[in-house]
């Protein structure tokens, strides 16, 4: 069955540093694009980073941006977002998401994808 699992998520004290895992079975990674994304309680669900096939283009969101750095493997068949400095608004489940673009390397960070992990949570307090 094709699923897509997070992994990675914990209480970390702001200013510290976590990296998750996005791992595909069931299917293979290399031409799907990947977005990460976020909820907090109470909010929509927002796009964090994203990144092509390949690798070659990644997009953050202004508020992480400087901070998250996302990456993939695909000969691992896993993506990666590694994240420092976290802050307390950083808090919230993360999602990997896996969809095939309409055009070759490209990524979007809305929720056009049509595969979705179960989440992660990370919570960033002292």
């Amino acid at each position: 069955q094709a699923q897509l699992v997070e992994s990675g998520g914990d209480l970390v004290q702001p200013g510290g540093s976590l990296t998750l895992s996005c791992a595909a079975s069931g299917f293979s990674l290399d031409n799907y694009a990947i977005g990460w994304f976020r909820q907090a309680p109470g909010k929509e669900r927002k796009g964090v980073s994203c990144i092509s096939e390949s690798g070659i283009k990644t997009y953050y969101l202004n508020s992480v941006k400087d901070r998250f750095t996302i990456s993939r493997d695909n000969a691992k068949n896993v993506v990666y977002l590694q994240m420092n400095s976290l802050e307390p608004e950083d808090t919230a489940v993360y999602y990997c998401a896996a969809g095939v673009p309409p055009v070759r390397e490209m990524c979007v960070l809305t929720p056009r994808y049509e595969r979705w992990g179960q989440g992660t949570q990370v919570t960033v307090s002292s």
